[in-house]
């Protein structure tokens, strides 16, 4: 009888100890879902990509500094209040050219969105702009997690010709995911109005607090796009799109996406092709890195093309040859580095045989509490043995997606003749889900104000392949179970420590 007691006790104790240590990767997971992730900030939505081996991410989130706002966040006296009460959104100057529309921004240059319309009475809400992604998605009217509460959402109540499929779509990112349903309704945008299929999130993560936009609007080169759905419709003549994306320091917001054609307006010379390297991605191979004309020495490397991704990510040994050219710079983790603030280094990405110079605007942050600045371009291999080119870089050029050709162009971007103050509008979602809106005044004040974007703030996730075509889950806020090695380990250690227990007891008797 003691010895049967004494099994009990020692199999309620092992027990606990299994879990304690298989419950230990889900805590984890909801800490990487539900918080800022300190390691890295931007908005990254990807594709194709390598995700980042435990080692990695634990490293990235212990030991790298986060970077640091653009040099031009807050620079023009544009007041950027707390997003918990409402959505700052720079608006665009209104865009005359056939089948182009606006691009908004949040204030910071972290997101680029536009204004669209779905459903049969034209909801009006704000989708990322997003060449790393293919999956389309918005958030839904039953959602209930955090950022859904924060924006406004759509459902079977805001149009008459919401349809749904009955199949469902996840998407995972580096530092959150979102999963939901998939319906078939009218998606508008820049005039040009099809009925494609598309995600209503049931779930998301919190990540997706800190920004305006509502959904993001897939623009890979995949066939199962809403810009595909526009070519067979017919509606524009060639399948590509012109991109225009503005500086927020520079006072106007003349961000401008015009699709089937290009606005001679937004570029000045010739525009240098590249041919893309996949069917799926927009990746084009990289010649080089130059800092003040010197090469960096990075060849055979891949460029990913992203206009959901705030910054630009290189494998850390390119990054490091990098910044080896830039005085005063050094790292702690190999991943972030921090530069002079006043540095006069000139950054340039090289494609086909021409170089593209990056503003010091964008490649420096603003100083930090303690006066220190870092660089927007960070060490960490999202893409195997490739580079991803965001918004630091694309803020520089005026960006051709040719899909019909298979092929991206840039171009040197007009400067506007005249320098006009934008407008921000006051996002705030009400009971209903209808988006309201407030003027404020806004000024060309170059003087740095406090109440810019918080530079911790930001998004960094890559995308991957969603799932359609199985039965509609219950929304739920748990992260997916998953048969990570950690759970393995933990009851492969506890099953051994009680079978050594036994042994021990065993040879006592």
């Amino acid at each position: 009888m003691r010895l049967v007691f004494t099994f009990c006790q020692l199999s309620l104790w092992i027990t606990s100890i299994s879990a304690l240590v298989v419950g230990a990767p889900g805590s984890q997971h909801e800490a990487r879902n539900h918080a800022v992730d300190t390691s890295s900030k931007g908005f990254v939505t990807f594709r194709l990509v390598k995700k980042a081996t435990p080692q990695q991410s634990n490293k990235l989130r212990k030991t790298a500094a986060p970077p640091q706002a653009p040099r031009s966040a807050g620079q023009d006296g544009i007041i950027i209040a707390d997003r918990i009460a409402g959505y700052k959104v720079v608006k665009a100057q209104e865009s005359t050219f056939r089948n182009s529309a606006g691009i908004d921004q949040d204030g910071a240059d972290y997101s680029y969105f536009a204004e669209v319309q779905l459903g049969s009475e034209g909801k009006r809400l704000f989708m990322l702009l997003d060449t790393g992604a293919s999956t389309t998605w918005i958030m839904g009217s039953t959602c209930t997690s955090k950022s859904c509460v924060m924006h406004n959402t759509f459902g079977p109540d805001d149009s008459k010709t919401y349809n749904d499929t009955g199949q469902t779509y996840a998407v995972e990112y580096g530092t959150g995911s979102v999963r939901g349903h998939v319906v078939e309704d009218s998606l508008a945008l820049a005039g040009l109005s099809v009925t494609v299929p598309f995600g209503v999130a049931n779930t998301t993560s919190d990540q997706f607090t800190q920004f305006p936009f509502d959904g993001i609007l897939g623009l890979a080169t995949s066939s199962d796009t809403w810009l595909t759905a526009v070519k067979d419709a017919k509606l524009i003549d060639s399948n590509m799109f012109g991109i225009s994306l503005s500086r927020n320091s520079d006072g106007t917001n003349d961000g401008e996406i015009v699709f089937g054609a290009l606005n001679p307006d937004k570029y000045t010379g010739d525009i240098t092709y590249s041919s893309v390297k996949s069917n799926s991605a927009w990746t084009i191979p990289m010649d080089d890195v130059t800092i003040n004309g010197q090469t960096a020495g990075i060849t055979g490397r891949s460029a990913y093309i992203d206009t959901g991704t705030s910054f630009v990510f290189g494998p850390p040994d390119d990054v490091k040859k990098m910044y080896k050219l830039i005085p005063g710079s050094s790292t702690k983790d190999g991943s972030t580095y921090t530069i002079p603030c006043d540095t006069d280094s000139k950054l340039a990405f090289a494609f086909s045989g021409q170089s593209w110079d990056v503003s010091s605007k964008d490649f420096v942050s603003s100083p930090n509490g303690n006066g220190i600045c870092t660089g927007n371009i960070y060490g960490f291999e999202y893409v195997p043995g490739g580079w991803l080119l965001g918004d630091v870089f694309l803020k520089n050029v005026y960006s051709v997606f040719d899909v019909d050709n298979g092929r991206i162009g840039f171009a040197t971007k007009t400067v506007p003749k005249t320098i006009e103050p934008s407008t921000t509008t006051t996002t705030v979602p009400t009971e209903t889900s209808a988006a309201t809106s407030s003027t404020v005044s806004v000024s060309t004040d170059p003087t740095p104000t406090d109440a810019s974007p918080d530079a911790s703030t930001g998004l960094n996730g890559h995308e991957t392949p969603s799932i359609t075509g199985v039965p509609v889950e219950q929304p739920t806020t748990e992260p997916p179970k998953t048969d990570s090695s950690g759970g393995r380990l933990g009851a492969g250690c506890s099953v051994a420590l009680f079978a050594s227990l036994l042994s021990t007891l065993a040879l006592g008797i």
